[in-house]
């Protein structure tokens, strides 16, 4: 598995990751649902350069002009519900892309451990084409890897780039573990050290469905 680190290379990307963090600016939900719409442009922006793209000529009002545009259009999967944001960020660019949509959450015992349950999956045809699975924050890469698997279900996709804002270290190992050298490209905005007992990345930014919509039961 590749992995692209956005963080590594100084942008304006940096800026809507600082803000997201920001618990003063996390307050304005409509401005933290926005940045995670920004940061799913600069990652489409950032896939687009790593696919295959054919001449087109192009008719102007005065003459022609031979472009490159892109030979298909890919997959967008998201994780529901904090994933909706970005997903919405990546559909943005792609904009004729077909879509797949995952229900997959944490249940806790009364012990504080949890496991992760799915509950839904609809996705079209994947067989030979570009799939992008965005989930702004991979804690334990738990439902990342079970969305993985089911949507192999489906078909063999030619590509798949999964596509998150905050990673921890562990998410990552576990994630390469899981997957091997297969044709996956993990791009990440930011990777954070560890995870505090109940598996939240530190130093993180919280729970990014909460944040982008409300407190959750």
């Amino acid at each position: 598995m590749t992995i692209r680190n956005l963080e590594e290379q100084n942008s304006v990307f940096n800026q809507f990751i600082s803000e997201i963090r920001d618990k003063g600016i996390q307050a304005d939900r409509l401005r933290f649902r926005r940045n995670l719409e920004r940061i799913g442009e600069v990652f489409a922006y950032e896939i687009s350069k790593t696919m295959s793209y054919q001449p087109v000529t192009v008719q102007t009002p005065l003459g022609e002009k031979q472009m490159s545009l892109p030979t298909h259009q890919p997959v967008l999967s998201t994780i529901l519900r904090a994933g909706l944001p970005l997903h919405q960020g990546l559909l943005n660019y792609f904009d004729n892309a077909d879509n797949a949509f995952i229900s997959a959450y944490r249940k806790y015992n009364e012990s504080g451990d949890f496991e992760i349950y799915m509950e839904y999956a609809s996705s079209p045809e994947l067989d030979n084409r570009t799939l992008i699975i965005s989930d702004p924050m991979l804690a334990t890469a738990s439902s990342m890897l079970l969305t993985y698997k089911e949507l192999l279900k489906v078909g063999s996709p030619g590509h798949v780039h999964i596509v998150t804002i905050i990673s921890s270290q562990k998410g990552i190992d576990t994630l390469v573990e899981g997957i091997g050298e297969k044709n996956v490209t993990l791009w990440v905005g930011a990777i954070d050290p560890t995870l505090n007992k109940k598996a939240y990345i530190i130093p993180g930014l919280g729970d990014a469905g909460d944040l982008a919509y409300g407190v959750k039961r």
